[in-house]
């Protein structure tokens, strides 16, 4: 029979580790507890092994990603679900006056607006500095307004909104049209220069051909004019030496 010295050193180590793993459960948070209690579970009820339990977890940042809109509709405001009171608190706090702009793909005629930050607003950015996302310039400033056309939520959808750019970014917002512009006014140069050769040609051709022809003339006259010489050479000698018939 044990003594009960072993009896309350039993009872205190028993009560040590249930204070140290209430401790350790209390400092989880409620998904991690979550997936110890499933863990424990299987180590000491379940007859497989022990394995590792993931859950799909989806984060705050993966509800702003899905649920955040460009511009927000009225029916986006009315629904009530923790999404979108979320997304709504974030949309909430940008300033949705000027916005800054992504031109690294401007060359094929792509460009990303989004909304001023709180920080970007209190340094000047996008209305006192370029509004372009990797330029700070200062001088030579111009707003613009900018037709946005875009896609979300599987729609597409235009806005009208301003855009602060030097004037090296600006050339950006136009690079596309004026290379377009370009090309099309370099293809009509070239078409009318082959219409003006093409018509250059035929008048070549036309000259030559009445080239042809008063020269045919010419021969045509010629020719006329010898035979009436020789008509005329014979009616003369037929003068000078009358036949025998004559007396």
């Amino acid at each position: 029979m044990a003594s009960s010295a072993t009896i309350r050193s039993d009872i205190y180590d028993r009560e040590e580790r249930k204070q140290q793993y209430q401790a350790h459960i209390r400092g989880l948070n409620a998904y991690d507890r979550h997936k110890k209690f499933l863990k424990d579970y299987v180590r000491f009820y379940g007859k497989d092994k022990p394995a590792e339990v993931k859950l799909p977890v989806k984060t705050d940042q993966d509800t702003l990603r899905e649920g955040y809109r460009f511009i927000r509709s009225e029916e986006d405001d009315l629904n009530p679900s923790w999404e979108q009171r979320l997304v709504k608190r974030y949309y909430d706090k940008l300033f949705k006056e000027y916005c800054i702009a992504d031109m690294s793909r401007y060359k094929t005629g792509k460009m990303g607006l989004r909304w001023r930050t709180e920080k970007e607003v209190m340094t000047g950015k996008g209305q006192f500095l370029c509004g372009s996302k990797h330029c700070d310039e200062k001088d030579g400033l111009a707003s613009y307004e900018v037709n946005f056309s875009y896609y979300e939520a599987e729609e597409h959808k235009q806005a009208l909104v301003k855009l602060v750019a030097c004037e090296r970014c600006a050339e950006k917002l136009y690079y596309k049209k004026r290379k377009e512009g370009e090309r099309s006014e370099s293809k009509e140069k070239k078409k009318q220069k082959r219409k003006r050769s093409q018509s250059c040609s035929e008048d070549d051709t036309g000259e030559d051909e009445r080239r042809k022809g008063k020269k045919g003339k010419s021969k045509l006259e010629n020719g006329d004019k010898e035979g009436k010489d020789d008509e005329n050479f014979d009616e003369y000698m037929e003068g000078m030496f009358p036949g025998k018939g004559d007396n």
